[in-house]
């Protein structure tokens, strides 16, 4: 006689097993349709699955995201079951569910088209049409092993045999295909629905070991229903159009090539908007009482051991050995340098807070297949800046960074920011007392300030917990770029101390900062947040001077000299062109003011102003035009 407690605390007795259909069926036919699976007790399981005992349970629907996981994971095993209908020598690996989707990586010696992946996703509609039954099945490991073997799945059979002979394992069906997966599943195919959509074919190597043979992943997207499926649809054409690989193109702002993989190769036009980036976060910082400081770039393996990114992360790095036997490594992160800086000399608790901020190069080693334009890169400039305090400052600290931070995200077009609360991974350094006080100091400051935050369980880094602020784009993906973290390790390991008002040497704490993160990544972030419209104040040219006829040649040039002596990032156009192809010139590079000038505007000392995206032209005078835009850009377009 089971007794069923419900989230909300409610409790419902049955005088059998009760599946979990059958309570979902008990609690109202609305929730019995929407219902894919039920958490037990905090493990999922299949609706047809008995409960036989007392339980906790939650009823997961296709719409919550654990659900839109579940549909996602159904999907990649429908996508397997319709590829080996169509092709049955193809054979199978692994699908799991991702964010926004599913793959399934396959063994087949022809590649797969784009006329396939039409072939394919049709035969999935058909495998929904048939409604067929998910049913789950225990095997032991070896019978498993064998059978897979007997019908020439090697690679399953190869996963099979990697699980602890005394585990017993599932495998699940539907149709005549079989496939290992631990679950749970919907009760049929029919429940899918048909909300899914094949996008793409990459490679991918079995185990990802490149050592192994290349494999064909198809990629495909899910959803709870055919309107999120036509958003996600409408979301992606969009993506492709704000790519900021492209827009670079356009734009003329910087370009990759295969002599410097992962590494930026500046344009004079994205350099300037480089820089701009750079200069506002100058102000802020300098505004906000952090001091500038630069460390070296090749550092000796010797600090990177002491600090503990040795063993974490020297996979990651870049080394070299020089004829003396030393070995070197171009540092991946600022943090060892800035404790350097901070432990020359005597530090007293009256010198604290000390906040050291850099613009440090700084160069990781990222696999060929995951860089991707400026969001992945190998070598990367970090807005980083170190926080050195006493542990009762820790939280007036955090709370003035989380300020700042969020502060600069608005100033930047980004209103809508989450922020998470990641604490202690498996791998870390420190004794867990330690973690407790610095995860509890972070969850304080949030609270202090009345912060919204989510936690992301066992994702800090490996000295302390942090805090992740995710931006939310145009178009609604999300961002993760500045990070807070308290760390209580890393001082004492590198040996810093400051001399507390009881005239003792006392462990400063020391919190890291990133607002931007990558540079490179949030300015490729902030292309495609605009598609390339930037605001006036940021873009690298801020107005274009053209000539309607020769005869302004003159005029235009001064006004390209005036603009300049204004401290404007400014242009003139004065080929011989008609004046509607000059303008569409400069649109497509998005120029966002062009004045335009000819015999009447020259007598008059006046301009035609138009805006990027704009149809309609204003006269002003020349003066006052000036005026305008140098508010504009004071103000960041505040007032406008």
């Amino acid at each position: 006689m089971p007794k069923i407690t419900l989230p909300d605390g409610s409790e419902r007795q049955f005088d059998t097993a009760v599946s979990g259909a059958e309570l979902a069926a008990s609690i109202g036919a609305g929730l019995a349709k929407a219902a894919v699976a039920v958490r037990v007790d905090g493990a999922d399981w299949d609706l047809s699955r008995p409960i036989e005992r007392d339980a906790r349970v939650e009823i997961l629907t296709r719409d919550s995201d654990d659900g839109l996981e579940l549909l996602r994971h159904d999907a990649a095993h429908v996508l397997a079951e319709a590829v080996k209908e169509l092709w049955p020598d193809t054979q199978v690996t692994i699908g799991p569910a991702i964010e926004n989707g599913f793959y399934y990586d396959f063994s087949r010696s022809e590649p797969f088209t784009d006329a396939d992946l039409e072939t394919i996703e049709a035969r999935m509609k058909e495998i929904v049409d048939r409604d067929e039954p998910i049913e789950r099945e225990v095997w032991q490991r070896d019978k498993a092993v064998e059978f897979f073997r007997g019908i020439g799945e090697e690679y399953k059979a190869e996963i099979i045999e990697s699980i602890p002979l005394d585990e017993d394992l599932t495998l699940y069906r539907q149709g005549d295909f079989i496939d290992l997966c631990r679950g749970p599943h919907l009760p049929s195919t029919g429940k899918l629905g048909k909300s899914f959509k094949l996008t793409h074919v990459s490679g991918a190597y079995w185990r990802g070991d490149s050592n192994n043979e290349m494999l064909q992943r198809i990629y495909g997207t899910a959803w709870a229903n055919d309107k999120q499926l036509r958003q996600y649809l409408h979301m992606l054409e969009e993506a492709e159009k704000r790519d900021h690989r492209r827009l670079g193109r356009v734009m003329d702002l910087f370009h990759f090539q295969e002599e410097a993989p992962g590494a930026v190769f500046w344009h004079p036009k994205g350099w300037s908007l480089f820089q701009s980036l750079i200069g506002f976060m100058r102000e802020q910082q300098n505004a906000a009482g952090y001091q500038e400081i630069n460390t070296p770039e090749v550092v000796s393996r010797s600090l990177w051991e002491a600090s503990g990114h040795w063993e974490s992360f020297g996979d990651h790095m870049f080394t070299t050995e020089t004829v003396d036997g030393r070995t070197y490594a171009i540092k991946p992160m600022n943090c060892p340098g800035h404790v350097q800086v901070f432990k020359q000399g005597i530090t007293s608790y009256r010198d604290l807070p000390t906040r050291l901020a850099e613009f440090g190069k700084c160069h990781r080693y990222e696999p060929s297949g995951a860089l991707h334009g400026m969001m992945r890169v190998r070598a990367f400039t970090q807005d980083d800046a170190h926080v050195f305090c006493t542990p009762e400052q820790i939280t007036d600290e955090s709370i003035a960074v989380c300020s700042l931070i969020l502060g600069i995200y608005r100033d930047f077009g980004f209103n809508d920011v989450r922020i998470k609360f990641a604490d202690r991974p498996e791998v870390r350094v420190g004794d867990d007392a330690v973690w407790d006080q610095a995860e509890a100091a972070l969850v304080k400051a949030l609270d202090v300030a009345g912060l919204d935050y989510t936690h992301n369980p066992g994702e800090g880094a490996f000295y302390g917990p942090k805090l992740e602020f995710v931006l939310r784009d145009a178009i609604g993906r999300d961002w993760q770029c500045g990070t807070l973290q308290v760390d209580l390790n890393m001082p004492g390991r590198l040996g810093a101390s400051y001399i507390g008002e009881d005239g003792e040497k006392h462990l400063p704490v020391m919190l890291h900062r990133a607002i931007f993160g990558s540079l490179e990544r949030f300015m490729g972030i902030l292309i495609e947040h605009h598609a390339g419209n930037l605001p006036l104040w940021l873009a690298p040219v801020q107005v274009q001077v053209l000539t309607i006829t020769s005869d302004a040649d003159d005029y235009a040039s001064e006004i390209e000299a005036l603009l300049k002596n204004n401290g404007l990032r400014a242009r003139s156009d004065l080929r011989n062109e008609k004046i509607s192809y000059k303008v569409r010139e400069h649109s497509v590079a998005k120029v966002p003011v062009q004045f335009a000038v000819g015999q009447r505007e020259m007598e008059s000392r006046s301009v035609a102003i138009r805006r990027l995206g704009s149809k309609k032209q204003e006269v002003m005078a020349l003066e006052d035009a000036l005026e305008m835009l140098k508010e504009e850009i004071r103000t960041r377009g505040q007032n406008s």
